[in-house]
C-alpha cells in the first residue's frame, strides 16, 4: 500500500460533503456497527506494508495506534479532523518527504469485540477513509490495562517497511492512551484475534525490544485522560521506553505533537523552529508541544537510543 498523494482539497471537499448530508466522519461506530470493520480487521493479515514505489521512492513508514476506550474514546475523531495539519507540517515543511501513514485501534481482548483494529499504510486520503472504519467502542474492562501488547506483536511481526528492509532507517510508531500493557502477549490471544500459533506466550518487555528493532516508539499519555496522573501509569511505560513518554496537557495538540517529534527525529528543526512553524500555521498547540517536547533528548545519540544489537546512526536511522 501507500500509493498516491495526500490533497487537503480532498479532505475538505468530503468534510464539507459530510457536513451538507448529515454524515459522520466515523461512519462505521456513528452507524450502528457493533464489530471490527473488514477492512481493519487483524485476522488472517500476513502484512500491513509500507512499500517503496516510483510515487514514492523514499517511504518513511508512520504508524498511530490510541486507545478507544473510555476516556480516549475522542482521540481517534481529535485526529480526524487535525489531519491536514500534521500532513501539512509534515510535507510542506519538508520534515519528512513520502510518509506513510497507518491508523489503528487498541481496545481490551479480555472484554471488548474490538481489541485491535489496523489500518493500512497510506500516502494519500485513504488514511482517512481508515480512521472513518474505526470502531469506538468506548469499552474497556474497568481496570488499569488495555492490550497495548497485541497491536505491539502485530506490529512487530506483521508490518514490513522499505525503510527499514532496504535503508536500515526505523519507521516511528506512536500509541495514545492511559492504561498499562498487559505483562505478557497471551498466545491465546494471539491465536483468536491474529491467526498465529505461538508456542509460548511472550513477556511484554521482550515484544517491545523486537517492535524497537523496526519502530522508533513513542507513548502520548493526554492530560485529562482517566488514568493520566497515576504514577503507576507513568513508571510502566518509563520502563519500557525511557525518555519517548510524551505528556501532552491538551489533547487538540497530539497531531501537532506527533508531527514536531518526528521533524526532530528526522533532524529536519529543532524545537524553535518547529514551534515557529505552529504559528505560522495558524495552531495555537505551541505552548502544549514545546511542554510535551521539552524533555525529549533529540541529540542524535538519544533519539536513536537503539535497541540491544543496534548501533545507534543519525536521527530516525539505524545501523544494522
Amino acid at each position: 500500500m501507500g500509493s498516491g498523494h495526500w490533497s487537503t482539497d480532498v479532505y475538505t471537499a468530503a468534510a464539507d460533503y459530510r457536513a451538507a448530508t448529515g454524515r459522520s466522519a466515523f461512519a462505521h461506530t456513528d452507524g450502528g456497527a457493533t464489530t471490527t470493520h473488514p477492512d481493519l480487521d487483524p485476522r488472517g493479515v500476513t502484512r500491513r506494508e509500507s512499500r517503496d514505489s516510483d510515487e514514492h521512492p523514499e517511504s518513511l513508514a508512520v504508524a498511530v495506534l490510541f486507545d478507544v476506550t473510555g476516556s480516549m474514546g475522542s482521540v481517534p475523531r481529535t485526529l480526524q479532523t487535525k489531519l491536514p495539519d500534521l500532513l501539512g507540517l509534515l510535507l510542506r515543511k519538508g520534515y519528512v518527504e513520502h510518509p506513510q501513514i497507518l491508523f489503528g485501534g487498541i481496545g481490551d481482548a479480555t472484554c471488548d469485540r474490538a481489541p485491535l483494529q489496523v489500518g493500512q499504510f497510506e500516502s494519500d486520503n485513504r488514511m482517512d477513509d481508515d480512521l472513518g472504519k474505526v470502531l469506538l467502542e468506548g469499552g474497556g474492562g474497568g481496570q488499569m490495562t488495555e492490550s497495548y501488547e497485541l497491536a505491539m506483536y502485530f506490529m512487530a511481526r506483521h508490518t514490513a517497511l522499505d525503510c527499514f528492509e532496504k535503508r536500515g532507517r526505523r519507521g516511528y510508531l506512536f500509541m495514545i492512551g492511559d492504561e498499562l500493557a498487559y505483562p505478557k502477549v497471551d498466545r491465546r490471544r494471539v491465536r483468536d484475534l491474529i491467526g498465529d500459533e505461538l508456542a509460548a506466550d511472550i513477556p511484554t518487555a521482550d515484544i517491545m525490544a523486537e517492535l524497537r528493532r523496526m519502530y522508533d516508539v513513542y507513548f502520548i499519555i493526554p492530560d485529562g485522560a482517566y488514568n493520566a496522573g497515576d504514577p503507576r501509569l507513568r513508571g510502566f511505560w518509563r520502563d519500557l521506553l525511557g525518555q519517548h513518554v510524551l505528556y501532552l496537557d491538551d489533547l487538540g495538540a497530539v497531531c501537532e505533537t506527533i508531527a514536531l517529534t518526528i521533524g526532530l527525529a528526522e533532524d529536519a528543526i529543532d524545537l524553535a523552529e518547529g514551534l515557529d512553524h505552529l504559528r505560522e500555521f495558524g495552531s495555537d498547540a505551541g505552548p502544549s508541544v514545546s511542554r510535551a517536547l521539552a524533555r525529549l533528548d533529540v541529540s542524535p545519540a538519544a533519539v536513536a537510543a537503539a535497541p540491544p544489537g543496534l548501533a545507534a546512526g543519525p536521527s530516525g536511522t539505524t545501523r544494522l
